[in-house]
């Protein structure tokens, strides 16, 4: 791999402390959701979001990417990622459910740029075979 950017950011208290990128440019209190037995405290976040919203972001480029590559022509790309956390026998495990639109797109061809865009995916890649993820094609 060759670098292009590296993010950094610290986590004080885990799960119900603090946490802020070193530009200043996030900062968020955490607390663990009242489902999963926390205070869930009004205005903090979890990890959970945290990562659903970084998924979406990426996913959505990488369809755009693979569009590009492909020489398409689409619409605004819109990534909702479902996050669930859940128990498994050795502690905790993921699951992520990917809905996908892309404006003047048909679901058939969306769900094959998509189908493609899973394969070139930063977060894609680092958790295929991992986490279930699950792609879906509106539109």
């Amino acid at each position: 791999m060759t670098p292009l950017y590296t993010a950094h950011a610290i986590a004080v208290a885990g799960r119900n402390g603090h946490a802020e990128t070193s530009d200043g440019l996030i900062k968020l209190d955490l607390s663990m959701p009242k489902e999963m037995g926390g205070p869930g405290k009004p205005n903090a976040t979890n990890p959970e979001q945290l990562f659903a919203l970084g998924y979406a972001a990426c996913f959505g480029s990488a369809v755009a990417f693979v569009a590009g590559q492909q020489k398409k022509q689409i619409g605004e790309v819109s990534v909702t990622s479902h996050v669930t956390i859940g128990k498994d026998d050795g502690g905790f495990r993921l699951a992520v459910t990917l809905e996908v639109s892309i404006g003047g797109v048909q679901a058939a061809e969306t769900q094959a740029l998509i189908e493609a865009a899973h394969q070139v995916c930063p977060y894609s890649k680092a958790t295929r075979g991992n986490i279930d993820v699950t792609l879906k094609a509106l539109g």
